[in-house]
C-alpha cells in the first residue's frame, strides 16, 4: 500500500513533534478523524500529563483528549518516528535578545528525525519562520540521512494558524495552506490536511507558504502600530481612540478595526516581523515600515509606564516605592499563555524604577520576569488573589489583559487610582478622574500634575 492510500484510508502513521499551542490541538484533531496519532515532545511533564489523561492546553478540553482514546498516544521517545508515515514539526520558533531567528529548535528536530527517516515519509513544517527556512536549513539537515527530498521522501511546509483562546476559529475549520518540495510533496500534504481543515489552499513551494503566515501576523502588526501611534496622537488632542474606532467600524467597506493597547504579545505578532527584516537584509533590503511598526508597538509599555507615573503624581506618589497591581499577565484576554507579554516589559520597568509590583491573573499562577537588561535580576511573581484588601492597599491598579473574569466594577469601586491600557472600564466610571484610558484626553491628563 502506498503512502497515498494509507493517507487516504486514514491508516497513516502520523507523528506530531511539539505539543505546544500548535502541536496538541493538530495531534488531537488527526486523531479524531481516524489517524493513528503519536505526539512526541521532550518535555517529560507534558507526555506525563497526556499519558495520565490530562490536557494543559485550554483549547483541548480534557474530555477531547479522552474522546480519541487509543487513537492518540504521547512519548518523549524519538525513535517512534522509525514507524511513521507523516511527521508534523511543530516546534516552538523564538528570538534571541537581539532579535535574531532562533532555529534551534526546528534544527534539532530535523536532526531527530534525520537520523531515523526512512524512505516514503512525509516531514511537514508547520513553525513559523523566515521564507526559505524549509529548504535552506531543514532540507539539508534531513538529507544528511543519504536519502534525497522529493525522491526518497516527501516535504512541505504548511503555516499554523492557532489563535489560543479562539472559541470560534480553531484547526478544525481553519483553511490550510501548503507548499512542498515537489508536486507530489505538496498533493501528499494536501491530502492529509484536507482531513482536518475545510479547504487547503496549495502555493508553488515551501517559501511560498513560509512568506503567507508572515504576511499574516505582520498584516496584524501593522494596523495595530497605526492605531497604538493614533492613540497616542488621541490623547494630546483630548479625543477619545475607542469612540473613533467605534465609529470607523460603521463603514460597511474598506475598514477593519484595530485597537490599541499596552503592545503586542504571543507567539506571532512580536516575532514574524523580527524573522522577515532579519531575512531581507540577505537580499540588500531593509523593511523599514515592518520595522517602525514593531517599534511602534514596543514603545507601548514605556508609554504605560509613563502613565502609571504621571498618574501616581497627580496623586503626590513617587513611583519608586508605589505599590502597583497588574491586571492581566497573558499575551491577550482570556488566555493562560504569557508567552512576549507586554505585562513582562512593563513590570521589569517599573521594577527598575523602584515600584513595588503584585499581579493578579486567574489564568496564569506564576509569572516570570527579569534576566534582562532592563530588569537584571530574575524574579517570579505568585499571582494574588483579587481581594478588597488587595484593591484598596494598592496605590494604582494597571488592566493589562481584559480577562471576562474580573469583575470591573468591583475594581473600579474598590480601588483609588486605575489605568486602562484596554478599554476594560468601558461606561463604568467615565467621569472618575483616577481612571485613566490609554488613547483618550484622560491619559493625556495624567501627565499633568494637580495644582
Amino acid at each position: 500500500m502506498t503512502l497515498q492510500d494509507r493517507i487516504e484510508t486514514r491508516s497513516a502513521r502520523v507523528c506530531v513533534l511539539g505539543l505546544g499551542y500548535v502541536g496538541l490541538p493538530l495531534a488531537v484533531k488527526l486523531a479524531e478523524v481516524g489517524y493513528p496519532v503519536t505526539g512526541l515532545d521532550t518535555d517529560a511533564a507534558k507526555i506525563r500529563s497526556l499519558q495520565e489523561g490530562r490536557s494543559y492546553i485550554e483549547d483541548v478540553p480534557t474530555a477531547e483528549l479522552l474522546h480519541v482514546g487509543n487513537r492518540f498516544s504521547a512519548t518523549l521517545d524519538y525513535d517512534t518516528i522509525r514507524g511513521m508515515d507523516a511527521i508534523f514539526i511543530c516546534v516552538p520558533t523564538p528570538f534571541d535578545a537581539m532579535k535574531t531567528p532562533d532555529l534551534r529548535p526546528i534544527e534539532s528536530a530535523a536532526m531527530g528525525i534525520a537520523s531515523r527517516l526512512h524512505s516514503g515519509q512525509l516531514i511537514v513544517l508547520q513553525s513559523t519562520t523566515y521564507p526559505g527556512t524549509t529548504e535552506e536549513r531543514v532540507l539539508p539537515i534531513l538529507e544528511s540521512s543519504g536519502l534525497k527530498a522529493g525522491i526518497d521522501f516527501h516535504l512541505a511546509f504548511s503555516p499554523e494558524r492557532i489563535n489560543p483562546g479562539d472559541k470560534v476559529h480553531h484547526v478544525g475549520n481553519l483553511p490550510k495552506v501548503v507548499g512542498g518540495l515537489t508536486p507530489e510533496c505538496t498533493e501528499l500534504a494536501r491530502l492529509l490536511l484536507q482531513n482536518i481543515s475545510p479547504a487547503v489552499h496549495v502555493v508553488s513551494s515551501p517559501r511560498a507558504a513560509e512568506m503567507c503566515k508572515l504576511l499574516e501576523n505582520i498584516f496584524r502588526s501593522v494596523n495595530i502600530a497605526l492605531v497604538n501611534e493614533l492613540a497616542l496622537l488621541c490623547e494630546r488632542m483630548d479625543l477619545d481612540i475607542w469612540e473613533v474606532i467605534q465609529a470607523a467600524a460603521t463603514k460597511p467597506f474598506g475598514f477593519m478595526p484595530f485597537y490599541p493597547g499596552p503592545g503586542t504579545g504571543g507567539h506571532c505578532i512580536p516575532v514574524d516581523p523580527y524573522y522577515l527584516s532579519w531575512k531581507a537584509r540577505e537580499y540588500d533590503f531593509y523593511s523599514k515600515f515592518i520595522e517602525l511598526a514593531a517599534e511602534v508597538n514596543q514603545s507601548m509599555a514605556y508609554h504605560v509606564v509613563d502613565l502609571i507615573t504621571g498618574a501616581l503624581s497627580r496623586h503626590h506618589i513617587a513611583l519608586c516605592g508605589a505599590r502597583v497591581l497588574i491586571l492581566g499577565v497573558a499575551f491577550k484576554k482570556d488566555v493562560a499563555d504569557p508567552r512576549n507579554s507586554p505585562a513582562q516589559r512593563i513590570i521589569e520597568l517599573l521594577l527598575e524604577r523602584g515600584a513595588e509590583v503584585s499581579y493578579s491573573d486567574p489564568h496564569v499562577p506564576r509569572f516570570r520576569v527579569g534576566d534582562s537588561v532592563f530588569y537584571g535580576p530574575g524574579k517570579e511573581l505568585l499571582s494574588l488573589a483579587l481581594t478588597d484588601e488587595v484593591l484598596s492597599g494598592t496605590d494604582c491598579v494597571v488592566i493589562v489583559a481584559g480577562h471576562r473574569a474580573f469583575d470591573y466594577r468591583r475594581i473600579v469601586e474598590g480601588c483609588s487610582l486605575l489605568v486602562d491600557t484596554v478599554n476594560a472600564t468601558q461606561g463604568l466610571a467615565p467621569s472618575r478622574a483616577d481612571v485613566i484610558l490609554l488613547g483618550t484626553g484622560r491619559a493625556a491628563s495624567a501627565h499633568c500634575e494637580d495644582s
